[in-house]
């Protein structure tokens, strides 16, 4: 996909995405939007370009580490109920509370027992979320073991993208078999009438961006509030000069060196 049609067609989608969000504002909506799929399939990146222009007081991301001693000792929802929007906000979860479907059970960090009550639970804990008025949406990237080997390598080999390769992705890796099968269960058993698992072609990461905002508009109900987005006439500036403030020069203040100085 060319750069350019991809730039013009996200401005496009922004401008979509700024009506759903003023639509959420008025209205007092609740939207939770679920990002799964393997390590290296572009979750992380996909909510950064949603939020690209976004107003970080409405729009909120959810990603919580690994669960504390006193977190395992609760009902496993809880942790995840602490971050659920309130009326007017929208929240992106990188990974949720389907860890106990998929990375859990895969790398041995839950009993069988323990995915088992996991599995019936989660349809009715998301019905009583959407009974209550909350907009849930839920993604899968998926991503071909080619394309991720070659995301790896890539982090593999470049110092900025290292602290994104854990000792958890690389276990994960070796169990690409055992995640596919947990992963096919998920779907299964979770993707319900109301929460419908999304599943995302993720190998192109700029299409599948704009697919997943696409899906994002088509599934939650805004308006175009013309009124809030006329252009607003801003007023003169007031005119230092004509004040009776004077304004310390710049080399005065504690100025941070200029080191691209010619």
């Amino acid at each position: 996909m060319k750069k350019s049609f991809f730039e013009r067609e996200l401005a496009a989608l922004e401008f979509e995405l700024a009506k759903l969000q003023e639509t959420v504002q008025r209205k007092g909506l609740k939207i939770a939007i679920l990002f799964e799929g393997r390590d290296a399939s572009g979750k992380g990146g996909a909510i950064k370009t949603i939020m690209r222009r976004m107003n970080a007081r409405i729009w909120r991301i959810a990603a919580l580490p690994k669960p504390s001693d006193r977190e395992r000792t609760q009902w496993y929802f809880e942790r995840y109920v602490r971050h659920l929007p309130s009326g007017g906000e929208i929240v992106l979860f990188d990974r949720s509370w389907y860890n106990r479907a998929v990375v859990e059970p895969a790398m041995g960090f839950c009993s069988a027992d323990e995915y088992e009550v996991f599995m019936r639970e989660v349809p009715q804990f998301e019905k009583m979320l959407i009974d209550s008025g909350l907009h849930l949406v839920k993604f899968w990237i998926h991503v071909s073991p080619q394309e991720q080997e070659q995301r790896f390598q890539d982090r593999a080999c470049d110092p900025r993208k290292r602290w994104k390769l854990s000792p958890v992705d690389l276990r994960a890796r070796e169990l690409w078999i055992e995640f596919t099968k947990y992963r096919d269960a998920m779907f299964d058993r979770t993707s319900t009438h109301v929460a419908p698992w999304l599943v995302v072609e993720g190998d192109d990461k700029r299409k599948a961006r704009l697919n997943i905002i696409r899906a994002i508009l088509d599934r939650v109900p805004y308006e175009f509030n013309e009124q809030a987005f006329e252009p607003i006439t801003l007023s003169p500036r007031p005119s230092v000069e004509d004040s009776d403030y004077t304004e310390p020069a710049l080399e005065d203040l504690n100025l941070v060196k200029d080191y691209y100085a010619d």
